[in-house]
């Protein structure tokens, strides 16, 4: 009997392991290698020669540089206002807290077209702000990469902040410890794990941003992201992509490392922090409260409402002639089919990217005894938050490349894009599964196992209720990613099949007033939408927000 069941548990392992790892080899793996490759390889064979005359070419350092530099800006940013955030939300109690929470995460999953077109209406000459001269600057595109990645340094951070013992600092006040000086001796030392997680994983995200930095950085503030896809689509230079591909790995290998290892910093933070703890909100906490007021409202909902208040602008005056508009079609399919071609991609995306998401976080979250074991697990973690950082564009035309034959001739397919979307969507469904899943007492596991238990009916007694909300919460990830993806849908979606990223691109892209019109309108719908998506998505995830 025993052996019958090591026997089926080792099938189990085999096909948890193997379907995920064969769908990222495929449609990951291999189509980033074959870009890659090929930049290696001319009309003689292999050859350095393409590869070498773009790592010298001052342009290329040039991208480097402004990519470092407008990452690394919008991480300090981005955590020195995320820290006043993270104590206002999360260690203070308030009427509106929950509703203030949701609206702060909100920023996050936001399609990044959405986010580039509504700081470009701020900020154009004829938008609210258009008299400090900042349309296409350094400046809009870090303000709009804070606008991200607010919320990943508010969560991470206010979570352990939440469970901090607040004795340990009352202790030092009674000693006579000035409030300053207990937070740069016990409070800062106590969230440092969190922080520092937080500043890696921002930096990751906004070395690797793509359609805010292509709206709003214009010609002169190109990342490596961008220049990937003007030397791609534009010049159609695979040397010159491939090299930029290979630096851009070092740079995503540099920030998962460190994301990996703050990430494990922090969850031993947490193990050994308490419940989560919190007082009501009072006089000596309105600094932090202040600054968190002027963050929501200056740089959270100033954009996005401005880009109501103008998709709203007509010639006739203020109306809904421009969402009127989304219905005209002028040969081509109309904004609203775009919205449904896009429903409908995000639901495929969001059932496979849920699938194997499931599958990877049940199998990094086991405890393997051997060092080994916790080794492979560590490495799978990472190689499954690849795609977070490897650009989307590089994947999308490594489609184009690889899957055009036999046994996967799927250029033509729509199927391509779906897919496309599961793979960046993926990381996120791990991350938001992986924290709930390893919460799991395995004593439960193994209780039901030594009473005879089948794996499958361990997993669908015990691990499956409680996953539950984490559940939901991973679903809406993946479909709000899904629904807002540009990078890769742009090189595989067809014009009679468009998506609605693709779309407002395309309006904002072409002159007139209409144009832009009709580009506002589409990223309020598709702002909606993702709104939607998450705010049902918070309700039925954890009543305790997951850090990442």
């Amino acid at each position: 009997m025993t052996l019958r069941r090591d026997h089926g548990r080792t099938w189990v392992w085999a096909v948890i392991a193997v379907v995920p790892v064969a769908f990222l080899v495929i449609f990951f793996v291999w189509p980033v290698a074959a870009l890659v490759a090929r930049g290696f390889f001319d009309a003689s064979g292999f050859s350095l020669v393409g590869v070498s005359e773009v790592m010298v070419a001052p342009r290329t350092w040039r991208i480097v540089g402004q990519t470092l530099a407008q990452a690394a800006v919008a991480t300090v940013l981005a955590v020195l206002l995320g820290i006043p955030g993270a104590y206002v939300l999360y260690r203070t109690r308030f009427p509106g807290r929950t509703a203030l929470r949701a609206l702060v995460a909100v920023p996050f999953v936001l399609p990044s077209v959405v986010v580039g077109v509504a700081f470009r209406s701020l900020l154009t000459e004829s938008g609210p702000l258009g008299f400090l001269g900042l349309g296409e600057s350094f400046a809009a595109v870090v303000a709009a990469l804070v606008f991200f990645n607010y919320s990943v340094v508010v969560r991470t951070v206010g979570v352990l902040w939440s469970r901090l013992d607040r004795r340990v600092s009352e202790a030092a006040r009674s000693l006579g410890a000035s409030r300053v000086r207990v937070w740069w001796t016990v409070t800062l030392p106590a969230l440092a794990p969190a922080i520092a997680s937080a500043s890696a994983l921002t930096f990751l995200f906004c070395a690797s941003a793509f359609a805010v930095v292509l709206i709003l950085g214009g010609s002169g503030w190109g990342t490596i992201e961008t220049e990937i896809w003007y030397q791609t689509t534009q010049l159609l230079d695979l040397p010159a992509a491939a090299a930029l591909s290979v630096l851009q790995l070092v740079v995503v290998a540099a920030a998962l490392v460190a994301a990996d290892l703050t990430r494990s910093r922090q969850e031993r933070a947490l193990t050994l922090a308490g419940s989560p703890v919190d007082h009501r909100l009072r006089r000596g906490d309105a600094p932090a409260a202040v600054v968190t007021a002027v963050v929501v409202v200056g740089l959270l909902l100033t954009p996005m409402l401005t880009l109501v208040w103008r998709s709203l602008q007509t010639a006739g005056g203020i109306g809904l002639g421009n969402y009127a508009l989304l219905a005209v079609g002028d040969g081509r399919p109309s904004v609203w089919e775009a919205t449904a071609n896009s429903l409908v991609t995000a639901v495929v995306a969001t059932a496979i990217a849920l699938t194997l998401g499931v599958m990877v976080s049940y199998l990094l979250s086991r405890r393997p005894r051997s060092v080994a074991g916790r080794r492979l697990l560590r490495w799978a973690d990472a190689a499954f938050m690849l795609p977070l950082g490897i650009s989307a564009v590089t994947v999308g035309f490594g489609f184009l490349i690889t899957l055009n034959r036999p046994p996967f001739d799927l250029r033509s397919s729509w199927a391509l894009i779906p897919i496309a979307q599961a793979i960046v969507a993926l990381p996120l469904v791990v991350r938001s599964l992986l924290p709930t899943l390893r919460a799991i007492n395995p004593r439960l596991q193994e209780a039901a196992a030594s009473l005879g238990a089948a794996p499958a009916r361990v997993v669908a007694t015990i691990d499956v209720p409680l996953a539950w909300r984490g559940f939901g919460l991973a679903a809406g990830f993946a479909f709000a990613t899904s629904l807002g993806e540009f990078g890769a849908t742009t090189f595989l979606a067809r014009p009679d099949r468009p998506t609605l990223p693709v779309e407002i691109f395309r309006l904002i892209s072409r002159p007139g007033a209409e144009n832009l019109g009709m580009a506002l309108a589409a990223a309020v719908v598709l702002a909606a939408l993702t709104a939607a998506v998450m705010a049902v998505a918070e309700y039925l995830g954890p009543k305790e927000a997951t850090s990442w």
